[in-house]
């Protein structure tokens, strides 16, 4: 028997009864030859720092950098059961082979090989690559059936940024938590879309609008504009002298352009287009997908290509065809679907664009839900607008002449609408009417040497505006183009993330309270403004990020060896803990949150050079071998009565000595001042000793 594991049960599912697996078991499903199970996404996950040592438990700088030899997984409670089930299914004596089929991608690839190895299973391995959920492609991916290895790099790529994640968010995180006494969330991806944001912030605050005026003249039934000006007497004066005059048309050039049909959709284009029309968050949009896809009602979502292979073009023919007489949009749909256009197989990596499946065509989708069906219904459109003729218009320019000023008129005429029109009926359809584009009108025709008796003049007055906030949409494009201007035209995959992984990115900056969402926008908060002046470059920078993405593409592709690309990363977080040992004395006081009472450094350590932190009860080395630590209330000043302040703390470690008043004596019952000693030994307890100050007269 062949034990197929997927990555959801409701994939399990679809994936047994293509099979024949119809007898249900407590968490399986078995028949036709099969056992079909489960994960419930990852079983197993990169363990804790504790588990690499009890020091790991507190944050300390003395223990940073973390870095593993060797990647331990700790397995999450609630799903021990399932995990200890498929461990038991892959002992099964019946079991011959093992089929993985988790989502075909990265981290598909992950989930399924870490519960394959912690089963400590060596039967042959097999491996389902499909697209679609239906029916046909699952049976055709059953039939070509790959070997297990044949994805070994993909695994590699898993792994190496499964493990970057950990190094770079566990290091980093302690590390500027530590400095700056509150806990401050560092990311690989995170922080570098974190800038980005607080960039475009920053130039939003320095932004000053500044006022201008452009002076018009309406003539002819339309409105010709002439050159912005910033002052508002300049723009008066040629109104009043071109009021009430004579208007020539100097020039008229018209030239016919084309405008092709958008792609199909990746994921990414997918979410930016559903913030924009819907207002869906990119998280949104990838659940409703993904939902559609288990649904077997639309492609796999998460995919970095906006094109079909050869092998498609058929299916795709017929689903437009289907669409074009069964959607109130595809009757915007004139001529042969050009299909060519939209397939080249050297595009598509992994997986091909999103579309809808055939499933539609037997599917009533207004018992779909309504994000759902929003989705899909734009996904459906998008099919039709890629395949759908061009779109020509013709564009006019018209220069006038009126008293010496020059006024220019410009305007279109449509020739062949094209897939303009299903994109007009699709946005009719929708309850947000602000959707329509504005384009410029139709101007009469015009002749060179035309006049125009008397125009109306006047002045428009408008102002310069400021960049605008982020939203998803624009946000989403940002960072699948950031730092890729300093790449290589080569490289393989460029940005900020992957499509599959930037819509959590976003959710952990709302969630960590460094970003906030107000309706569309996307703003950072004081903190998270905070937390990227205090970043150094290098852990902020886009382009870095972009790179290590690209590296991570290279591994997947054997380019670039695993160990390199983990080395490279372990080598900058010893770099990163090497140059920040203490705070920024200009930043101290940015965050108000800050713990000072188990942060704040009073000193170095006599014992290693660590530094020393005040905590509740005393003053300890943050140095996990070292046990050196001023108790507050030791029995040394607690039998005087006194105890160790920050400040005597301080002194004794910065002198060695500091002088107290006020000691009290067991034997006399009187007060007495001194000056206390520190006679550390390196014992488990710090020692003390007394210094009396010369007497006035002694020595003489």
């Amino acid at each position: 028997m062949k034990l197929v594991i997927a990555e959801k049960p409701s994939v399990a599912m679809s994936l047994a009864a293509v099979l024949g697996a119809n007898e249900k078991k407590d968490g399986y499903l078995e028949g036709g030859g099969y056992l079909v199970s489960w994960c419930v996404g990852h079983l197993l996950e990169l363990a804790q720092p504790e588990a690499y040592g009890e020091q790991y438990a507190k944050w300390r700088y003395g223990d940073l950098p973390i870095l593993p030899e060797e990647w331990k997984y700790g397995v999450p409670k609630d799903k021990k059961k399932q995990l200890d089930l498929l461990c038991r299914l892959m002992k099964d004596k019946r079991v011959d082979s093992v089929v993985c089929g988790t989502d075909a991608g990265r981290e598909g690839e992950l989930i399924f090989r870490l519960v394959y190895q912690y089963a400590g299973c060596s039967k042959p391995m097999e491996r389902l690559w499909i697209s679609s959920m239906e029916d046909a492609a699952i049976r055709d991916g059953f039939e070509h059936l790959r070997p297990g290895s044949d994805y070994d790099k993909l695994y590699d790529a898993a792994v190496c940024r499964a493990g970057a994640d950990w190094l770079i968010g566990i290091n980093a995180t302690r590390l500027f938590s530590v400095l700056y006494g509150t806990t401050l969330n560092v990311g690989r991806v995170m922080s570098p879309t974190l800038a980005l944001l607080v960039r475009r912030e920053a130039d939003i605050q320095a932004f000053t609008s500044t006022l201008f005026y452009v002076p018009e003249i309406t003539c002819g039934g339309f409105t010709a504009s002439g050159e912005k000006l910033p002052d508002k007497a300049g723009a008066e004066k040629i109104r009043m002298e071109s009021d009430g005059q004579a208007a020539s048309v100097l020039s008229v050039k018209k030239q016919v352009k084309t405008v092709q049909p958008p792609r199909l959709y990746d994921l990414t284009t997918l979410q930016r287009e559903c913030n924009r029309i819907y207002g869906y968050t990119a998280q949104q949009t990838l659940d409703y997908v993904q939902s559609l896809y288990e649904k077997k009602l639309a492609t796999y979502p998460r995919t970095d290509s906006q094109y079909l292979t050869e092998d498609m073009q058929a299916t795709a023919a017929s689903l437009v065809l289907w669409l074009r007489g069964n959607t109130p949009f595809g009757k915007g749909c004139a001529g042969e679907p050009d299909i060519g256009r939209v397939t080249d197989g050297s595009k598509v990596t992994d997986h091909h664009a999103i579309i809808p499946t055939v499933e539609i065509a037997r599917t009533d989708l207004s018992e779909l839900p309504s994000g759902e069906r929003d989705v899909l219904t734009l996904i459906a459109a998008r099919l039709l607008s890629a395949t759908a003729q061009a779109h020509r218009f013709e564009a006019v320019t018209a220069v006038l002449d009126c008293r010496d000023h020059s006024f220019t008129a410009k305007g279109k005429t449509v020739l062949q609408t094209g897939w303009k029109e299903v994109e007009r009926l699709h946005r009719m359809g929708l309850k947000q009417s602000k959707t329509e584009e504005s384009e410029d009108a139709a101007l009469p025709p015009l002749q060179e040497g035309q006049t125009f008796e008397k125009v109306s003049a006047g002045v428009r007055e408008g102002k310069t505006s400021p960049p605008k906030h982020y939203t998803e949409d624009s946000l989403l494009a940002a960072m699948e183009t950031a730092g890729a201007g300093d790449m290589p035209e080569d490289a393989e995959r460029k940005g900020l993330g992957t499509p599959a992984t930037r819509a959590a990115t976003l959710e952990k900056l709302v969630s960590a309270g460094f970003v906030q969402r107000k309706k569309k926008q996307l703003i950072p908060t004081e903190k998270g403004t905070n937390l990227i002046l205090v970043l150094p470059d290098n852990i902020k920078s886009p382009m870095l990020t972009a790179e290590w993405e690209s590296m991570l593409k290279q591994v997947e592709r054997g380019g670039v060896p695993a160990k390199d690309f983990m080395d490279g990363i372990a080598d900058m977080i010893r770099a990163l803990v090497r140059e920040h040992t203490a705070p920024e004395e200009r930043f101290a006081g940015l965050f108000p949150d800050a713990k000072e009472n188990g942060r704040e450094a009073v000193g170095t350590c006599p014992r290693c050079g660590g530094t020393v932190y005040e905590g509740k009860k005393g003053f300890f080395c943050d140095n996990g071998d070292c046990a050196f630590a001023l108790w507050k209330d030791n029995k040394f000043f607690s039998s005087k009565k006194k105890s160790i302040t920050k400040s005597v703390a301080a002194a004794l470690l910065k002198e060695g000595r500091v002088s107290v008043s006020g000691l009290y004596s067991e034997k006399t019952g009187k007060t007495y001042d001194a000056v206390v000693l520190l006679d550390d030994t390196g014992g488990k307890y710090v020692n003390f000793r007394l210094e009396f100050p010369a007497k006035k007269g002694r020595g003489k």
